[in-house]
């Protein structure tokens, strides 16, 4: 089977923590006027999809306290919590990753929210930043 033409790293989606969905979803849906896309939640998290072009913008609500977004508005507040790039090959990536010493979060890749394998990077070796990667 051929390989599909490589289109190269772009970003894919935004996180965004919120303290509840029904509070933001007005802004984001009816101000902005982005259409919302379908996604299944997962990670402890209630997801919002938003089309703002090609990338999504992710609203993630808590589903509970002790899930990672529950965590992290506790500690941080609302805010971005990650940024996704999606790449032509992800296990590829992910090779270059351990070779450069970037801390993986996920050693292997896993089913995310779109149902796309997705990997997440840890903080401490990209500035601060949570990063995720999925394939296009």
């Amino acid at each position: 089977m051929p390989k599909a033409t490589s289109r190269g790293t772009r970003i894919a989606h935004i996180g965004v923590a919120v303290d509840a969905l029904e509070q933001i979803l007005p802004f984001y849906r009816d101000i902005l006027q982005l259409p919302q896309v379908p996604l299944e939640d997962t990670d402890g998290a209630r997801i919002v999809g938003l089309s703002a072009g090609d990338p999504l913008i992710e609203l993630l609500e808590a589903a509970s306290p002790d899930s990672p977004i529950g965590k992290f508005v506790a500690k941080r507040g609302p805010g971005i919590h990650h940024l996704c790039f999606a790449v032509d090959d992800l296990d590829a990536t992910l090779d270059r990753c351990r070779l450069a010493g970037i801390t993986l979060i996920d050693t292997a890749p896993r089913i995310g929210a779109e149902g796309k394998r997705i990997a997440f990077l840890h903080p401490s070796s990209t500035a601060g930043v949570l990063v995720e990667l999925t394939e296009h």
